[in-house]
């Protein structure tokens, strides 16, 4: 398949709604924002940040960087991503993934969205497998007990094609947790293996790998601003702005276009 052209991306992340107007409702943004303020862990991603943000520092920060509304009255309806900016970001990321091949850096993958993002993750981590980057993981089997989400409550890390994500001892479930991040990475400690020099990833797994001072690109929505405070403040190498929600097919242009821009086509 011939990968898409800039603008032929942009229409694409338009048409199906992965940028423009999204489907994650304001007012879902705005609670997430408020409780990412309040301190809320799980809207945290395992990140610290050096400042305390205001709720109004915040929407202007993601109107900035994400695109969302930029006025605090408009609290229900449709919001919005910038197609650009997701662009711009992607291709930041096909800047850094061509350094890793270059270098032939330790890489890791770790997805909270199974059923969305892991078939483009190990769309990258093959072509840089390729290149000679080594694919790291650790700490296969960790679990640990989430009570009080959707039972069951028990999630196990598991690494699916050499790519992280949690499981119900089922089912490969949604995460926003840091822990298994920093599991796999004290378990390289542990077993005196060096860690990744590379981290592409989302929610808690791109947040416990900024946090931790490894350079990440993380996958984040309009009503996940943990990414985005962590990279204006420098945890993260580039957070790249999209609904992570759709099809995997969906994101196949998005993966083609990085592979391309990459020099790994």
């Amino acid at each position: 398949m011939t990968p898409p052209s800039r603008a032929e991306l942009v229409d694409h992340l338009v048409r199906t709604g992965i940028a423009g107007q999204v489907d994650t409702p304001r007012q879902n943004n705005l609670k997430h924002y408020r409780r990412l303020v309040q301190g809320d862990p799980y809207y945290q991603f395992g990140l610290t940040f050096s400042q305390e943000w205001s709720f109004a520092e915040v929407l202007a920060l993601m109107s900035k960087r994400c695109g969302v509304v930029d006025d605090e009255t408009y609290l229900w309806g449709i919001d919005t991503i910038d197609p650009d900016r997701t662009v711009d970001a992607l291709e930041a990321l096909a800047g850094r993934i061509a350094q890793a091949a270059d270098r032939r850096e330790r890489v890791m993958f770790a997805t909270g969205h199974p059923k969305n993002l892991h078939a483009t993750y190990r769309a990258w981590k093959d072509a840089l497998a390729e290149r000679g980057c080594e694919v790291v993981t650790g700490a296969a089997g960790y679990s640990y007990d989430v009570s009080g989400e959707h039972p069951p409550s028990r999630r196990v890390l598991v690494w699916r094609d050499e790519v992280g994500l949690v499981m119900d001892g089922k089912n490969p479930r949604h995460s926003h947790h840091p822990f298994g991040m920093r599991a796999a990475l004290a378990d390289l400690t542990e077993r005196g293996e060096p860690w990744p020099q590379l981290v592409i990833s989302d929610h808690g797994f791109a947040g416990a790998a900024g946090e931790a001072g490894i350079e990440t690109v993380g996958f984040a929505d309009c009503n996940d601003p943990a990414l985005f405070l962590g990279e204006y403040e420098g945890k993260l190498h580039t957070t790249v702005p999209l609904d992570d929600g759709y099809l995997t097919e969906d994101y196949r242009p998005l993966s083609d276009y990085v592979l391309s821009r990459a020099g790994l086509a």
